[in-house]
C-alpha cells in the first residue's frame, strides 16, 4: 500500500490501484488575484495533428465564484465537453480563441505557429489580462508584454488552463468536423 501522502488520489479496486484523474483548482490564479492581477490561462490542441489548425484558447475565470466540474479535456467525452464548453463561454469574463492555419504551421514550423496562435488567442481578449497561465513547460507568449507562469500538467490542476483545454478542443472539434464535411473520404 502507498503512504498517506501518496495515497491522495489513488483509489483500490479489485486489488488494483488506479489514479484519479485530478481536480483543476484555483490555487494558481489566487495567488495572483492576491496581488491584484488579471488572470487568463491558456491551452491549446492541434500540434500533432494531421489537418486543421492549431487553436489555443485563453480564459478569464472570475476571482469571486468557481466553476465546478472542470477537467482536463482529455478525461472528457465529446458531449461532456460541449456541455462545458457551453457552461465556460456563460461563466467566464472573457474568452479568447486564436488559430494558426495549417500553411501558417508550414511556414513558420509548429513552435512559430503556437506562438502565433496563442497571441491571437489573448489579443481576442476584451480583457488585457496581468497575467496569463500557460500549460507545460514553454513560454510561447515571451516578449508578450504578459507576466507568464508555466504549469507542466496544467490542464489537470488549474482552473483556468482546463476551461482553455475544453474550449480550444471543442472549437477545433467542430472545425475539423465542418473539414471533414468537404473532404468525405477522409472523415
Amino acid at each position: 500500500m502507498l503512504p498517506a501522502s501518496q495515497r491522495k488520489n489513488v483509489i483500490y479496486t479489485g486489488g488494483r490501484r488506479r489514479r484519479l484523474p485530478d481536480v483543476p483548482g484555483l490555487l494558481y490564479e489566487r495567488r495572483w488575484w492576491d496581488q491584484g492581477a488579471l488572470v487568463a490561462g491558456l491551452d491549446e490542441v492541434g500540434c500533432g495533428a494531421w489537418a486543421g489548425p492549431v487553436t489555443y484558447a485563453a480564459v478569464v475565470l472570475p476571482s469571486d465564484r468557481r466553476m465546478y466540474k472542470l477537467r482536463d479535456s482529455k478525461v472528457l467525452d465529446a458531449l461532456r465537453r460541449s456541455e462545458l464548453a457551453a457552461r465556460i463561454r456563460a461563466f467566464a469574463l472573457d474568452v479568447g480563441i486564436g488559430h494558426a492555419s495549417n500553411h501558417e504551421v508550414d511556414e513558420l514550423g509548429l513552435a512559430g505557429a503556437r506562438r502565433l496562435a496563442a497571441r491571437r488567442a489573448v489579443d481576442r481578449l476584451a480583457l488585457r489580462p496581468d497575467v496569463c497561465l500557460l500549460d507545460g513547460n514553454w513560454d510561447f507568449l515571451a516578449g508578450y508584454g504578459t507576466t507568464n507562469e508555466r504549469i507542466v500538467g496544467g490542464d489537470g490542476r488549474c482552473a483556468s488552463i482546463a476551461a482553455a483545454s475544453i474550449l480550444a478542443k471543442v472549437t477545433r472539434d467542430d472545425i475539423v468536423t465542418a473539414l471533414a464535411g468537404d473532404y468525405p473520404p477522409y472523415a
